[in-house]
């Protein structure tokens, strides 16, 4: 019994031990990596504002980002407005202020909609597009040919996207905004009967260039991160096609709930410092 006991305790200590062991492997773990990507953003910053500055290749990723995601932008902006303005105006509707509608959805698209939902999007097409690109060329070890003709990876593959990404996602952001407050018109004069008038009026006094602005300040920041996470991620795949399909997908995710985290630390910033 004794030596029972014994084995039994023994055992616990053990998986105690194991446990410990483990959490602690992955808090090293996270550490490094963070320090890792800071010291790679550190580097990426440093290329991106000395020469040379490749106006070419910024014009493609810009084209690439901007004009062939416009489409979709507009789309989904559309529906978005068209959305928040029928549960916004049903909700107003029991309260006699159906004409707060168009405004109410003024300003959460020009605060909050817009740059996460763009950024959204910009991150599932454009920074999956960057990941695939580059995750395809590392294992395919273009990128080693490019060291070993002193051709910088970092100032060729990743700063231009990174200035793409940060000049076009405003511009998107912008589009959205116009796409879902014109949605936002049509459903509240045609369902809700609001005068364009009254639509107007109420949305200018409700709405004001600082909610338009803090907006846009986070669109730039979504942009470099939606960048810079993308050329990471496809800079670090390894292990043929199965990597770059695993490099991407972990970087979507990844894009996705930095997006989500660093849109709630803007938002609780700007209304401290308001």
């Amino acid at each position: 019994m004794a030596a029972d006991g014994s084995g039994l305790m023994e055992e616990h200590n053990n998986f105690i031990v194991r446990g410990i062991s483990f959490i602690g492997k992955k808090i090293v773990g996270t550490v490094e990596g963070l320090g890792s990507f800071l010291v790679f953003l550190g580097y990426v910053i440093r290329q991106a504002i000395h020469p040379p500055f490749r106006s070419r290749l910024i014009f493609q990723q810009m084209f690439f980002l901007g004009n062939e995601s416009m489409f979709i932008i507009l789309l989904c902006g559309f529906f978005i407005g068209a959305a928040v303005t029928l549960q916004v105006g049903t909700v107003f509707t029991l309260f006699g202020a159906q004409s707060m509608a168009g405004a109410a959805n003024a300003k959460a698209l020009a605060r909050e909609l817009s740059p996460l939902m763009a950024g959204f999007l910009i991150a599932g097409r454009g920074g999956a597009a960057m990941t695939a690109e580059i995750s395809t060329m590392k294992v395919n070890e273009q990128i080693d040919a490019m060291e070993a003709m002193a051709v910088d990876p970092v100032g060729y593959l990743v700063v231009p996207r990174l200035i793409a990404a940060v000049l076009m996602l405003p511009l998107l952001v912008a589009l959205f905004n116009v796409s879902g407050q014109f949605a936002s018109l049509i459903i509240a004069v045609n369902i809700f009967d609001i005068d364009i008038g009254t639509f107007f009026d109420k949305m200018l006094k409700i709405v004001s260039w600082h909610d338009v602005w803090a907006g846009l300040q986070k669109s730039l920041i979504f942009g470099a991160i939606i960048a810079v996470l993308a050329c990471r991620f496809g800079l670090n795949a390894s292990g043929g096609a199965k990597g770059v399909g695993q490099a991407t997908t972990n970087a979507v995710v990844t894009m996705l709930l930095v997006l989500l985290s660093v849109d709630f630390v803007i938002t609780y910033l700007q209304i401290v410092f308001k």
